[in-house]
């Protein structure tokens, strides 16, 4: 199975408790739900609203992966 990394940045982090994280999983869906179940309800609500990128392109649940690619979690930039 590859080996991948999630970046995760602004509210994703902060609910997460670190920046990224290594984990192993076949597709961006498989890879989302470990971190759904890691990071507990309230960074799942954060996921809920972010894009997710996979190797700097938009991706979705589908997409594969392999081996030494990025998934990137980008919650929504509020202002003020």
């Amino acid at each position: 199975m590859p080996s991948v990394t999630i970046r995760l940045f602004a509210r994703a982090r902060e609910t997460a408790g670190v920046g990224s994280t290594r984990l192993e999983a076949s597709s961006v869906g498989a890879a989302l739900e470990t971190v759904r179940d890691t990071f507990g309800a309230e960074f799942c609500a954060v996921l809920a609203a972010s894009r997710v990128w996979l190797n700097g392109e938009p991706a979705d649940a589908a997409s594969e992966l392999a081996d030494g690619d990025e998934i990137a979690v980008l919650p929504p930039v509020s202002g003020g």
